[in-house]
């Protein structure tokens, strides 16, 4: 029996956790003497909840990347660059979070908090731990916000110099070690798995300049200098109210220096942009927005970190406030009250972090403002991979499988990348609930089920074939593909569609989410027909959805079940086009449901319900009748897919006019939505990163893992397009322009193992 309680390589405080529901910092600490240094010195760290890894005062991990209850990550790290002989100072912040408030939703925990490390240096008992109790993790003011990071903390004296080598730790305490019945092999935190993505970068960034100067003693050139890395002393008992501009809206990890100032407190709001007063014509009230650069008449709205200054720093040696979690910013407001002595402000700057995407594409084309298109697409993409895919990263940081499906497919056109992609189909793989469901978003400690979500979810399994085309990879998510889709086949109603399961948020089991349609504000997103019964919406997307699982289905030679699911498909089509088209001859939200949407026409084209015949009028009548329920960003991948099937491809010269709106409006990303004032980073909405290599230069995987590549532009509005497309074997250039019969001069340079297709 004595083995059972074998100690294990997890390790903790040793002292009754009292989890009153706020997140807690606890630092670990242990003194390494190295005779000589190794080339290499693997380690594997990861804790519960998050940790922060320093070797002798150098940050050199953070993490684990993100997992669940039943797969935890670890991170392995070669430290040897960071040793050197003597002395050496291993240490580590832990942010364990609670598990009775679920605050950031992304983020899981389990009943065991921990730190864990194995390889050169093993946590054990020689390790030594001390809680910093001077900071607090408060919830933010809004709605609809799921992170729970901003903090109100004091100077703490006492770790002061810490991570140095001639820092005190006596007072600290020794850490305990879990034993094999508290952290098992069989669950989180015990079942370690490598980290499946790269680490996240940090890059060390100067803001770009102050945007405004509300109250201060000093003028805009001293606060200049202080961003640019002059000191700036701030005297006693003065207020200092300034605007900070990052040029562009960023993700990163805030950072100040201080001497002196004892008393001293600064209040840090980090915020999107210049907005106005709130909108309450919509559902969610927020601040209604224009000009996001307006100083004059705009105000900063958003969520704010305290800090109180302890003044035990100095010049040499000066306090450090750096919060936890990243930042989403692109503006900053400093709010500085002084105590009674002077205060040495030495530095305001951040660490910009992200997924290291790696761009290999570029576009230009005849339509000069798709390039400011592009280059706010590519920065939201951008500010919405951390270490899963982001709806977005102001408010929720969370991977739905409706957003992560076009930014999926945004990054195979742009980097030819699918670590990311590969981790986020085995995410919503262990999201699989006992009904056949996945969760509309995952990791999510708080289950969250859109009834269409999982179908999207199934088009990125196909998107990853199609691209990629690993056998091996796909095996592992063939049962989930049947328990989904099995779902919506013991839901079809006697009509043979699939008949009403869901409704509006909260109100029922699931929720019907389609689109954030100003039509359906006051139904969540969900066509208003479902207050009379099932909507048409959910049967074309399951249409969709079997037609894209017989694909999968037919490559991995399994054609008895491709069949049986092109099948099911062709019997939804004759149930959607016998009860569900109006008097009109357009497609109805709801069978018999005289209410209308561009939504059902646009998928009526996509699953082929709609005859071929009827592709140009339908989508004219689509994008004229503006009566119809109206699509907005969220649904522009379709839209333009649409467009492109039913070949009026030049009709999306005004569908762009909502990207060029946002231009002129000077955001730097895409925003959610053209309606919904809410967040101004919204990666769906990053469609020119599709659009201009897969469309308009034409340049799409024609056999899966690019064994052969269709180049077929599509040429629509445009007189000329150029650029290179990357792909896994190397990058494709394509060349046209229009000739005045309207044919094109098409130049294609492709590498030589890669056949190509016209």
């Amino acid at each position: 029996m004595t083995d059972l309680f074998s100690k294990t390589l997890w390790i903790w405080t040793g002292e009754k956790e009292t989890d009153e529901g706020s997140a807690k910092q606890t630092l670990f600490r242990k003194i390494l003497f190295v005779n000589i240094i190794p080339e290499h010195a693997f380690i594997k760290v990861s804790a519960d909840t998050r940790y922060r890894l320093y070797i002798n005062g150098k940050s050199v991990a953070y993490g684990p990347c993100k997992g669940d209850g039943q797969v935890w990550y670890y991170e392995e790290i070669d430290i040897a660059p960071y040793l050197h002989t003597g002395k050496n100072i291993i240490a580590a912040i832990v942010l364990r979070l609670s598990t009775i408030n679920m605050g950031n939703h992304s983020i899981w925990r389990t009943p065991y908090p921990g730190f864990f490390m194995n390889g050169y240096i093993q946590t054990d008992t020689t390790w030594k731990w001390k809680r910093n109790e001077n900071i607090q993790y408060v919830p933010e003011d809004g709605v609809l916000v799921f992170l729970d990071i901003f903090e109100k903390a004091i100077g703490n004296k006492s770790l002061f110099g810490w991570l140095s080598n001639d820092y005190n730790d006596s007072s600290w305490k020794q850490a305990k070690q879990y034993n094999i019945l508290d952290i098992r092999k069989t669950s989180s935190p015990g079942n370690l798995f490598p980290r499946p993505i790269p680490q996240m970068y940090e890059k060390e960034t100067n803001f770009e300049k102050i945007s405004n100067i509300r109250k201060s003693t000093h003028d805009i050139n001293q606060w200049r200098g202080l961003i640019q890395g002059t000191p700036l002393i701030l005297e006693p008992n003065s207020i200092h109210d300034i605007e900070i501009d990052a040029r562009e809206l960023t993700t990163g990890f805030l950072q100040l220096a201080i001497a002196g100032g004892n008393e001293s407190e600064f209040n840090i709001l980090t915020s999107e942009c210049y907005s106005y007063e709130l909108d309450k014509t919509i559902n969610v009230p927020y601040p209604s927005k224009g000009d996001r650069t307006d100083v004059d008449k705009g105000i900063l709205v958003g969520f704010t970190d305290e800090y109180k200054v302890s003044g035990f720093g100095n010049e040499g040696n000066p306090e450090i406030y750096e919060p936890f979690w990243f930042r989403t910013f692109r503006y900053v407001k400093l709010t500085i009250k002084t105590g009674s002595e002077h205060l040495t402000f030495l530095k305001f700057n951040y660490k910009e972090t992200g997924y290291p995407l790696d761009v290999k594409t570029y576009v230009k084309t005849s339509d000069e403002s798709l390039n400011s298109i592009w280059d706010i697409s590519l920065r939201s993409l951008k500010r919405c991979m951390h270490e899963t895919y982001e709806d977005c990263p102001f408010y929720e940081q969370l991977s739905y499988a409706m957003d992560t499906r076009s930014q999926i497919l945004f990054t195979y056109s742009i980097s030819a990348d699918d670590k990311m992609a590969r981790r986020t189909i085995d995410d919503f793989h262990r999201s699989l609930r006992y009904d056949g469901l996945t969760l509309a978003c995952y990791p999510s400690m708080v289950p969250n089920v859109i009834i269409s979500f999982p179908l999207y979810y199934i088009l990125i399994i196909h998107d990853h074939m199609k691209y990629f085309g690993d056998r091996d990879f796909i095996e592992k998510y063939l049962p989930t593909i049947d328990a989904i889709l099995a779902f919506f086949n013991r839901n079809k109603n006697n009509r043979g569609l699939v008949g009403k399961t869901g409704g509006n948020v909260g109100h029922d089991i699931y929720w019907s989410f389609i689109d954030w349609s100003p039509a359906w504000d006051k139904t969540g997103g969900v066509p208003d027909a479902f207050l009379q019964g099932e909507i048409t919406m959910e049967s074309l997307l399951y249409i969709n959805a079997l037609t894209a699982a017989s694909e999968i289905l037919l490559f991995m030679n399994n054609t008895a079940k491709a069949f049986e699911y092109n099948q099911r498909a062709d019997e939804l089509k004759i149930a959607v086009n016998t009860h569900c088209i109006g008097a009109n001859g357009l497609y109805q939200d709801g069978p018999g449901v005289d209410k209308y949407s561009q939504h059902c026409q646009i998928w009526a084209i996509l699953t082929d319900v709609a005859p071929k015949n009827k592709w140009q009028s339908l989508i004219t009548e689509t994008l004229s009748n503006s009566s119809l329920a109206q699509s907005t960003v969220a649904m522009s991948f379709y839209l333009f897919r649409a467009v492109e099937k039913s070949g009026v491809y030049y009709k999306t010269q005004g569908l762009w006019e909502p990207w060029r709106e946002m231009v002129k409006n000077n955001l730097t990303t895409c925003q959610e939505s053209t309606i919904s004032p809410r967040s101004d980073c919204h990666a769906w909405g990053a469609l020119a990163l599709y659009e201009l290599p897969a469309v308009i230069l034409g340049v799409t995987p024609a056999k899966p893992n690019y064994e052969a590549v269709y180049v077929r532009p599509t040429v629509g509005y445009l007189n000329w397009a150029k650029g290179e497309v990357c792909t896994p074997k190397g990058n494709v250039y394509v060349e046209w322009k229009r000739k005045e019969d309207g044919t094109i001069d098409l130049k294609v340079n492709a590498p030589e193992n890669i056949d190509v297709i016209y």
